[in-house]
């Protein structure tokens, strides 16, 4: 006889009730539905264990869910199958980054530049941002790496080309602002925001955040916390303003390391210059990464 799931069981009582006198029938619905919703919960977990356990099978066919190796990547496409037989070829998130990886290994060193892609031609920080990618090429002989689009990202590239060095750009598709800058030497493009930030983050021997809206914060956040948890090595990361960085370390500092969220150590993670011979003293001290 095959074994009955809980709610099989379950049935079965509530069909034992229905033949016994009204007063014996109370007490019985209640003994019954007490345990009701654990008899449910415990049918749906056990389900959920049993569809999401790689299967083996002769076949030697790969079942979902599979954790990606670094070899799976860089293969390019892989097939997946789930337990109804629908096979499913995994490629483009995957050959992103495999791209991404292979292109900023034919860079020595890099400087990383984040910001707003709102920032104007005329606003200082965009003059900063190109005089700081202009010495970074000519005195440390860096590649710039930004986002290829424009404001902050357009100064970027800007100081590396007119510098006569290389200005890469790792462009993405956007509903509003992102138009390629016409200072690229080398442009890379990108589908998926998460495959082009995870390329960009072992990009750069050094990173660079000036004034930036929602995706310059994520951007930083993101950073700090791989650096955090050692999944990228501690490269300098340079916040450039204080007049603009200092609300947030002021925040973190009151509010994070107070709760003891984050440590007084952690907040070494970055540094906030507004200085820009100090900002290229910190890049020519820059290790190389290892790009492996």
């Amino acid at each position: 006889m095959p074994r009955q799931s809980p709610i099989e069981r379950l049935a079965g009582k509530l069909l034992d009730i229905g033949n016994l006198s009204p007063p014996m029938r109370c007490g019985q619905v209640k003994a019954v539905f007490g345990p009701l919703f654990l008899l449910v919960q415990s049918d749906i977990l056990s389900r959920m264990e049993e569809q999401t356990m790689p299967k083996s099978t002769t076949d030697h066919r790969t079942y979902r869910p599979k954790k990606l190796t670094t070899d799976d990547i860089r293969a390019g496409c892989i097939k997946l199958h789930g337990d109804d037989g629908v096979e499913t070829e995994i490629c483009v998130a995957d050959e992103e980054l495999r791209q991404g990886l292979d292109f900023m290994e034919k860079f020595d060193k890099a400087v990383t530049i984040f910001g707003s892609a709102r920032t104007p031609a005329t606003d200082r920080y965009y003059d900063k941002a190109r005089r700081l990618a202009y010495r970074a090429v000519k005195e440390c002989g860096c590649a710039i790496v930004t986002g290829g689009g424009p404001g902050i990202m357009e100064a970027g590239n800007r100081g590396a080309y007119e510098a006569n060095g290389k200005s890469i750009g790792m462009q993405i598709v956007l509903p509003h602002e992102q138009i390629t800058n016409p200072y690229l030497t080398d442009m890379l493009p990108f589908y998926f925001f998460y495959t082009r930030e995870t390329a960009m983050r072992y990009a750069g021997e050094v990173f660079m955040f000036f004034p930036g809206g929602f995706g310059t914060w994520d951007e930083l956040f993101e950073c700090l916390t791989l650096i955090q948890t050692d999944k990228i090595a501690k490269v300098p990361v340079i916040l450039v303003g204080s007049e603009y960085w200092t609300g947030m370390h002021d925040f973190v500092r009151t509010q994070m390391v107070s709760r003891g969220m984050v440590t007084e150590q952690e907040l070494s993670a970055y540094v906030i210059l507004d200085d820009e011979d100090a900002i290229i003293d910190v890049i020519k001290n820059a290790p190389i990464r290892e790009k492996n």
